[in-house]
Parts: C-alpha cells; structure tokens; sequence
C-alpha cells in the first residue's frame, strides 16, 4: 500500500512540474494572443489557438508520464530527471521570448537548443525506459513544426 501511495504521489509531482511549466509559458502567451499575435501575418497552415492547446496539453501529460516511467525504473537517475527539468525551463523560456519579448529571433535560436535538449531527454529516458523515450516523440515533432512556424513568422513579419 506505501508503495502504491509512493507511486501516485511521484506521478502527481510529474504532472505538477510539467503544469506548473505550462503555467509559466501560458502566463506570456494569453497575454500577446489577443493583440500582438494576432496582429502577425501567418500561414495558412497555423493551427488555431484551440489546437494548440490542446495538443500542448496532451504532451504536458505526456511528458509527466515519461519522467514518472523512468523514475519508477531507475528512482531519481540524475541525467535523465535534470535534462527533463532543463527542458521543462527551456520550454517556458520560449514563451516569454516568442509572446512575453515579442523576440521572433531569439526565440527561433531558441527553440533549436529546446529541440536538443528534448531529443537528450528523450534518449536518455529511452536508456532508462523506452516507453519513455517513445513518450516524448510527440513532443519532439511538434517542437519542429513549432520551431518551422517561428521561422517562417520572423520571414513573413521581419519588423
């Protein structure tokens, strides 16, 4: 029973610290949605702010779920579980860049070194557990076609 209590509680911190994450980065964004984003010359292909939710929900989850997995394997492995927190800040650090500083650049440079650093946590978490690693290819895509949608925003809204 202690065992099982022990897992439940591990899981809830996981879905907490990727959460509390997301709650950073949404902070900047729902800020610069009805304004300055909206302003920006997009796309066709941008998908709609419910979209993007919910596809950032499902891989919050997502990502909770990969970090409980390898901590159920390994305990606290010290380069899987930092890697997942480096991530988790690098991904925050996006938001403010992109919405919070309006910084199309700098967040493009950005998010490469976030696509890294999921790719490190991904392979790490696949030596650990590979349902685990499998866990973060979502991610991973959807960070490139973020990264893709940056890039052609600073092309198409250069000022």
């Amino acid at each position: 029973m202690a065992d099982l209590l022990l897992e439940i509680l591990a899981l809830a911190g996981f879905f907490a610290l990727s959460f509390a994450a997301a709650a950073v980065g949404t902070r900047f964004t729902v800020a610069a949605l009805g304004t300055w984003y909206a302003a920006l010359r997009k796309p066709s292909w941008t998908p709609s702010g419910r979209a993007i939710g919910t596809v950032w929900t499902v891989l919050y989850a997502l990502m909770a779920i990969a970090a409980w997995l390898v901590w159920r394997e390994a305990g606290l492995a010290w380069l899987p579980l930092s890697l997942f927190v480096l991530q988790l800040v690098l991904n925050a650090a996006w938001s403010w860049l992109f919405f919070g500083r309006r910084d199309l650049k700098g967040a493009l440079a950005e998010i490469v070194v976030l696509w890294v650093a999921i790719l490190a946590t991904a392979v790490s978490f696949w030596m650990v557990s590979p349902p685990a690693g499998l866990l973060l290819v979502p991610y991973l895509a959807w960070v490139a076609f973020a990264g893709n949608l940056n890039r052609v925003l600073l092309r198409m809204n250069p000022g």
